[in-house]
């Protein structure tokens, strides 16, 4: 009996011991098998990504625009992003992001135990945990979540960036996350990824950052709002410093790099994304409104869903080429400030003022309530419920704006009845610049300034032609075998109407009444009676047919007047049907793109322009020598004389009736152009023709323009001369049928009305 107690009690302190020991185990255990539980749970039932998700995250790419000469016009976007291979990154960048948010990248599989254990040991207070895969995962797939969660959400969202870090990890390699990290970072200011922040902070590219720029810009990672160097310069040098520091302990920096960079003061060169600013903006905006999002609606992804202009990383490829385009805006800037200078010395003694001094006041209100009606101002206030007296009031008090000058923007306070009235003083502009044998545009300005003057005056803009009309009605008489070396009597010709009425109209001038005139003449001194006489031999309907042959697709009356240019008609337009001349006789439709493609790099669509073979070769070569006389001896010929431009241009002004519009369009073998000048209204105008005929208002742009692009040797634009058909034997000097007496220099006004 003892002994069996004896082996009982020994039997049950065994027992116990294994009990103890076992209770230890699970204690010490638990917690573990806990925590790999609940990570199971997640990883099972919690909502996570799959793979599909991971390889291809939902993101919000920037539309890229780029010019023919591949340089970057802008981007549309909800974020301003574009992504970049580890290839394209700066190394200092790579360097400087590994050495100061996870010094352990390459070591791990997306979490750092260290890391770890130091943030539970010390609370946090030594650092945190997250690697650069885990920061990743939380951009990725619940930013937002993470900025409102609460602790314990907090707490539950870090186990599943664990998670997702592990998948991303395995999904990619470790220099493609670095990208995917640099990518989607958000540096404010609308910079999202490393080659948006370049740019908007340095106006650099990616793989183009300085040391201390490169490690001023991962500073911000940690919280770039604290660290933004444009809103706290002082924090942002400490922060640089303090990445310069780590690279320095991560043998990526020597002490000697790190004591001179440590000294440099932030030197940004700040340039935030605007859609008013930058290049080509009118066409920018013309190309996004009127084109993309068409084309976006009408064309579908693999999924089955319309492609989105602002998130889905499309690549835009334009026929814009900057160098041009750069010319073009200089030219337009040179001319117009000198001009609105003139302009405004008129307006001094006008009691109208910015109108013509004969129109009605009642005219006036008319205009003046139309632009009011038309303003942002009025369409929020009606949008809002306002009331019709509520609206005069706001319309009538005054308040602080900024406004358009050319010497630059004002602050000042006033109505915004008067800021109306204020802005339609400035004279407006279109110019456009063309390829003939392409089509393909390289030099769009729609106006004088796109922040305060959004209208576009390219294509959006109609404005009436004047005299640059009638080069389609000499092609249409060129068409029937008439020659430039014809005469015609220049005497008065009056056409009757379809209903019996007749129209006869003036000439500007009766220098040359009377005379014979040769077409080449006649058009280089813009006779109306000679245009009015070809009018009549064919008729207005087929000239209107030539035009739309030649790509005029405005409404054209078939009116006798339509003859010297009382359609209202696009520079776009304009341009297009005279670059048939220069082409050849085959009109090529306008064109501003090439191609479009997605995020990938795979061709969505490829853009052909229309054409149309309207005239044999030898007719259009009969048009160039015929235009070539309004540069060489007629109402063009500053072209020679101011601008110096001794080259062969075949070309035409144009003005309307109280100088209301100036125009000019001028042919070169490689380069059709064509500018309108003229106020937002028509009683909006100079006084006289001598300043306010095309030869004064639009022809300075298309000279200064072509001085710029001659000068510039990159651009390799020719200065020959047109290529005359090889079976073409006419004789086309036609100086001995011209008699003494013509009006070099003169002016092109046109009445329209006649008697």
């Amino acid at each position: 009996m003892l002994k069996q107690e004896t082996a009982g009690g020994k039997s049950g302190k065994a027992s116990g011991g294994k009990f103890w020991i076992r209770l230890f185990w699970f204690i010490l255990f638990a917690p573990l098998i806990g925590f790999i539980t609940l990570i199971a749970g997640i990883a099972l039932f919690a909502d996570l990504p799959d793979v599909e998700e991971l390889q291809n995250p939902e993101s919000n790419l920037a539309t890229v625009i780029y010019s023919a000469d591949n340089k970057e016009l802008g981007r549309f976007y909800a974020e301003n992003r574009v992504n970049v291979k580890y290839t394209q990154i700066d190394h200092d960048v790579i360097d400087a992001l590994i050495a100061t948010e996870d010094e352990r990248y390459f070591d791990h599989s997306g979490i750092d135990g260290r890391s770890l254990v130091r943030a539970v040991v010390k609370m946090g207070k030594g650092g945190g945990a997250s690697t650069i895969t885990q920061q990743l995962a939380k951009m990725q797939f619940h930013q937002e979540e993470a900025e409102r969660a609460s602790f314990m959400e907090r707490v539950y969202q870090k186990l599943k960036e664990w998670i997702i870090a592990i998948r991303l990890e395995r999904l990619y390699t470790k220099e493609e996350i670095l990208a995917l990290y640099l990518n989607k970072f958000d540096f404010n200011y609308n910079a999202v990824g490393i080659k948006s922040a370049a740019k908007v902070y340095f106006s650099t590219s990616q793989d183009s950052l300085k040391i201390e720029e490169a490690a001023m810009l991962v500073g911000m990672c940690q919280n770039p709002s604290r660290w933004n160097p444009i809103k706290f310069p002082e924090n942002a040098v400490k922060r640089r410093n303090t990445v310069m520091a780590q690279m320095v302990k991560n043998g990526k920096l020597t002490q000697q790099q790190f004591d001179s960079l440590k000294l440099l003061p932030i030197k940004t060169r700040f340039n935030p994304e605007s859609h008013n600013e930058g290049l080509a903006p009118y066409f920018r905006e013309y190309l996004r409104d009127n084109f993309l999002k068409k084309w976006c609606s009408e064309n579908l992804k693999p999924n089955g869903k319309p492609y989105d202009l602002y998130r889905d990383g499309l690549r835009v490829y334009t026929t814009i080429d900057t160098r041009m385009q750069r010319h073009a805006e200089e030219a337009v800037t040179e001319h117009m400030t000198d001009l609105q200078g003139r302009f405004d010395e008129t307006l001094k003694n006008k009691k109208n003022a910015p109108f013509s001094w004969r129109v009605k006041k009642e005219e006036i209100d008319a205009m003046m309530n139309s632009a009011k009606k038309r303003s942002e101002r009025y369409r929020k206030l009606k949008k809002a419920g306002a009331s019709n007296k509520e609206i005069e009031d706001s319309f009538n008090k005054k308040v602080e704006m900024t406004v358009f000058s050319w010497k630059g923007d004002i602050d000042t306070a006033m109505t915004p009845m008067d800021s109306i009235r204020y802005y339609k003083r400035f004279l407006r502009t279109g110019f456009m610049a063309m390829e003939p044998q392409t089509g393909y545009i390289r030099a769009w300005v729609g106006g004088i300034n796109f922040r305060h003057f959004k209208y576009d005056q390219v294509k959006e803009g109609r404005r009436q032609v004047g005299s640059t009309f009638k080069p389609f009605v000499y092609a249409l008489a060129i068409q029937e075998g008439w020659s430039p070396c014809d005469q015609i009597p220049n005497v008065r010709t009056c056409i009757t109407t379809e209903d019996n009425k007749e129209w006869c109209p003036n000439n500007s001038d009766n220098k040359l009444d009377g005379q014979m005139l040769t077409l080449k003449k006649a058009l280089a001194n813009s006779v109306n009676y000679v245009t009015a006489h070809i009018m009549k031999q064919f008729g207005p309907r087929a000239v209107v047919t030539f035009a739309k042959s030649v790509g005029i697709t405005a409404p054209l009356d078939p009116v006798p007047s339509l003859c010297l240019g009382t359609a209202d008609i696009s520079v776009f337009e304009m341009v297009g049907a005279n670059s048939t001349f220069a082409n050849r006789g085959t009109y090529i439709e306008p064109t501003f793109i090439t191609r479009i493609e997605d995020k990938n790099g795979k061709v969505l669509m490829e853009y052909i322009p229309k054409s149309n073979e309207a005239m044999s070769e030898e007719k259009a070569y009969l048009m160039t020598a015929l235009m070539k006389g309004v540069v060489d001896a007629g109402t063009g010929g500053r072209l020679r004389g101011k601008y110096k431009l001794t080259n062969p241009i075949a070309g035409k002004t144009g003005t309307t009736q109280n100088n209301s519009d100036g125009w000019f369009i001028g042919l070169t073998p490689d380069l059709a152009a064509g500018c309108w000048v003229g106020g937002e209204d028509r009683s909006i105008h100079f006084d006289r023709t001598a300043e306010g005929q095309g030869a004064s208002m639009a022809l300075p742009i298309w000279g200064l323009f072509f001085q710029k692009v001659f000068a510039d040797k990159s651009l390799n634009v020719s200065k020959g001369d047109f290529a005359k058909p090889k079976n073409l034997n006419m004789d086309l000097d036609c100086s001995k049928y011209e008699k003494e007496g013509g009006t070099l220099f003169g002016n092109d006004n046109d009445d329209l009305w006649g008697e």
